[in-house]
């Protein structure tokens, strides 16, 4: 459903996608293919595995490449507006800033913003948002 969403989206403004329904445990991540590494919500990864798949977002990026990773604080669990409820899965600031702490951190901003995204996630949330370039 996500992906017929994008390319509808993308066909609309001319922009050609390449989609993949992966298994980001299981997948093998090229090296250095990407410009973009977009990672939003995928917070059902437990630390063990979530370090992985940073590892591994890193590694598909090209020299100069972008990580942008968007998910819910600790926060989130008070508000019941959505997320897990693990919150070993949830981010923070500093663990965000050791997990790319080989990268330039362009911006990493946590705020309360209200979201809409269906009726397993609406209202106010506590979001964190990381923009990250690798060293080219």
């Amino acid at each position: 459903m996500a992906q017929a969403k994008a390319a509808r989206l993308a066909a609309a403004r001319g922009v050609s996608l390449d989609l993949q329904q992966v298994d980001l445990a299981a997948w093998d991540w090229p090296q250095g293919r990407f410009d973009i590494v977009a990672a939003i919500f995928i917070q059902f990864a437990g630390p063990e595995l979530r370090t992985e798949i940073f590892e591994n977002m890193k590694r598909a990026l090209k020299p100069g490449g972008l990580v942008l990773l968007e998910g819910y604080r600790p926060e989130q669990i008070a508000y019941g507006t959505g997320g897990p409820r693990t919150p070993e899965n949830l981010y923070t600031e500093p663990m965000l800033r050791e997990a790319f702490a080989d990268f330039e951190i362009l911006e990493l901003v946590a705020y309360d913003a209200a979201i809409e995204e269906g009726a397993g996630h609406s209202g106010q949330s506590a979001l964190i948002d990381l923009v990250a370039r690798k060293p080219g």
